[in-house]
């Protein structure tokens, strides 16, 4: 071959080679161009700046118009999943008894519970996603918090994100927390509480104590620490109720391994106890004692003035007409975890969420048995079936008895002791 011929044929490449490198580099100029005005379209549009409303051509239209580059159409992020069941169906179609069912509240309830959390929920559409209106957001947590389904169960349920499943969830119970604890836990009457007590057979008394285990996973760090006497990872939750069986005062978020006496103990409602400045005062006399208005605890917690337990160890028949009267009040917060795991079967199997999340949907759960109560909602007989076949795999752990108790408490649950003999003769 003729060194020219090779020579033209070497340049040839050279040449090809040099128009490639140049539409490639011309090509990832465009690129960088393309993703720098959409990140700036996108910041505008997450500050709700609408560009339409300056003066003049926008400097994207004037390109278009010269051909400098093809006009892109905007579409949403999200991929486009159906939520005819939710909108046709469920808000048009379904009666009190499906609401029940399924979001363990009337729907007359359910609206006025998004109308009270409205003012932390709003949010806008922006120019890249459409927002979920705080009725679905709602429905999607209640959901999430009265099944055992999966994330992926109730997106698939509702036609949304997976993610956004979890998103809802902690914005729903976050807004509960925030803006309902404080109104709907809390102490009511003082007068129909201890009225009611005292027909249930104890007098003064201003609510039941108790503790309950909610089954989560175990933790990254310190898990050892949440294993509880029964073998598995746990969170406990504190709870005194009223008469009937509201949460007046929660506490949740000690390790499962921690015994229920030192829970109360550290707990802002012992300190208010102690000092006497959580209830009213209001005294009356037993025999010769006098006796302030007390709670009602198991033997896992201390015996104080303020605080009647069982008598322990060998029993005569008026020790154990006490402890008949006393576990005949204390049941009533037995039963209120019972409701709250029945309505909120979530609690029953084991968390998925973070520590730190934890607490917080535990505590909006409280809430919404609160609600329910108070708004005479339906507890339906199928779900404590339910809740125990799911509680079987998470049993409570045995307390231990705690010694510990004051004179005082001694004379005030001796003269209580009499008391009820002498009514009983």
């Amino acid at each position: 071959m003729e060194p020219s011929v090779i020579i033209a044929a070497v340049l040839s490449i050279v040449n090809t080679s040099r128009l490639i490198v140049h539409l490639f580099q011309n090509q990832m100029q465009r690129n960088r161009a393309r993703r720098q005005r959409k990140l700036r379209e996108y910041m505008n549009s997450e500050r709700g700046i609408e560009l339409s409303q300056s003066t003049g051509p926008r400097t994207v239209e004037i390109m278009v118009a010269m051909g400098h580059v093809d006009p892109v159409e905007r579409r949403f992020w999200a991929r486009e999943t159906s939520t005819d069941w939710w909108d046709r169906i469920v808000l048009q179609v379904w009666d009190e008894s499906q609401w029940l069912r399924n979001f363990r509240m009337r729907k007359g309830t359910f609206l006025e519970l998004c109308e009270l959390l409205s003012p932390a929920l709003k949010r806008q559409d922006t120019r890249m996603r459409a927002a979920l209106t705080i009725q679905k957001r709602v429905a999607i947590a209640l959901w999430k918090l009265a099944t055992p389904d999966s994330y992926r169960s109730v997106a698939n349920q509702f036609g949304v994100g997976k993610s956004t499943v979890g998103v809802a969830v902690m914005q729903v119970a976050h807004a509960i927390v925030d803006l309902l604890l404080s109104k709907v836990v809390t102490l009511g009457d003082m007068q129909v509480i201890i009225d009611g007590f005292s027909a249930m057979g104890f007098p003064n008394c201003g609510g039941a104590i108790d503790g309950t285990h909610i089954p989560i996973l175990g933790p990254e760090h310190q898990g050892s620490q949440y294993i509880n006497r029964k073998g598995y990872f746990s969170m406990v939750l504190q709870a005194l109720v009223d008469h009937k069986g509201r949460f007046t005062n929660i506490n949740v978020g000690w390790p499962g391994k921690v015994h229920d006496a030192r829970v109360f103990k550290n707990s802002g409602l012992f300190r208010r106890l102690q000092q006497g400045v959580y209830f009213p005062d209001c005294k009356i006399t037993v025999g010769d004692v006098e006796m302030p208005t007390v709670i009602l605890g198991d033997p896992a917690y201390p015996l104080m003035p303020w605080l009647m337990k069982p008598y322990t160890g060998a029993l005569d028949t008026e020790k154990e007409l006490f402890n008949y009267r006393l576990s005949k009040c204390r049941m009533v917060v037995e039963c209120a975890f019972g409701r709250l795991k029945g309505r909120w079967r979530s609690l029953l199997t084991r968390s998925d969420l973070s520590q730190k999340n934890i607490p917080i949907v535990i505590a909006a759960c409280c809430v919404l048995h609160n609600l329910c109560e108070s708004k005479g909602g339906t507890f339906m007989a199928g779900w404590e079936v339910e809740a125990n076949r799911l509680a079987a795999d998470y049993a409570q752990p045995d307390t231990r008895a705690t010694r510990r108790s004051q004179r005082d408490a001694l004379r005030i649950r001796e003269a209580l002791k009499a008391s009820f003999q002498s009514e009983r003769g």
